[in-house]
């Protein structure tokens, strides 16, 4: 059987339309949505709306990790639009309309930090699982998936605290292959070097590998790691790609 896993989709539709070919199934492991394109100004919610300067302006202060600055500056840009809301949430859905139709069937997906879970319902089709905190057997193997991210200075839109984040974790039990949008708590898999910073990893997560020690971990969130994969004990942590960028997806043949 071979499995193909993207995360970080940002966007991306028409490779994401692509990324099953080949495979008996697509794994998913969150932040479909773009928010703000790092690469491209013009593109994404915020460049789509308010133009390439704004964006450019937002990206500064957030490099600079002056991220009160950075939501005075976003609430501005939104209240200078006459109804905010609704394009927001046509932006949004307008997205998610356009990725969860692209996804082949079976789709197994989770959350990234930046998705919002209750958008996901009405457009997921019926070939695509949703799955946060629980397991799928997916060629003869438990497959265990949490979604989300923790909370972060940043504030996305699915930022959980740890303990509920620990609590997901714990429910899925011993697995084969561990699937999460964040990674473990390891320096070296968490450290982006672009950003020139350590994203938040999950303790439950490096707990639960030390513990039950499954076979393979994949994760996202990462999108420019110092080290792609690492081992934790006999488990081999693997960051799957940042996909918006490689538009590749990984390959695992079981």
């Amino acid at each position: 059987m071979r499995l193909h896993l993207v995360s970080d989709v940002h966007g991306a539709a028409e490779p994401l339309r692509r990324a099953g070919d080949g495979a008996d199934a697509l794994i998913c492991l969150g932040d479909l949505l773009c928010f703000i394109d790092y690469f491209d100004y013009d593109g994404g919610v915020f460049g789509s709306l308010f133009g390439p300067d704004a964006v450019a302006r937002l990206v500064e202060l957030r490099t600079a990790r002056r991220f009160d600055e950075a939501r005075d500056w976003s609430r501005a840009l939104w209240g200078g639009l006459p109804d905010a809301r609704t394009a927001m949430d046509e932006a949004i859905d307008g997205q998610y309309a356009e990725l969860f139709a692209a996804m082949p069937t079976p789709t197994y997906a989770t959350y990234g930090n930046v998705d919002i879970p209750d958008r996901w319902p009405r457009h997921a089709h019926a070939g695509v699982a949703i799955l946060d905190g629980a397991v799928a057997e997916i060629g003869g193997l438990r497959f265990g998936f949490v979604g989300g991210g923790l909370q972060t200075p940043m504030r996305t839109p699915y930022e959980l605290p740890e303990s509920d984040y620990a609590a997901k974790v714990a429910a899925l039990g011993a697995v084969d292959v561990l699937c999460a949008h964040i990674p473990p708590a390891v320096p070296e898999l968490t450290y982006d070097v672009l950003a020139r910073r350590l994203e938040r990893g999950s303790v439950a997560l490096r707990d639960a590998i030390l513990e039950h020690q499954p076979a393979l971990m994949f994760f996202g969130h990462v999108h420019q790691p110092l080290v792609a994969r690492s081992r934790i004990g006999r488990t081999e942590c693997i960051n799957v790609g940042h996909f918006a960028r490689t538009k590749t997806p990984y390959v695992l043949d079981l």
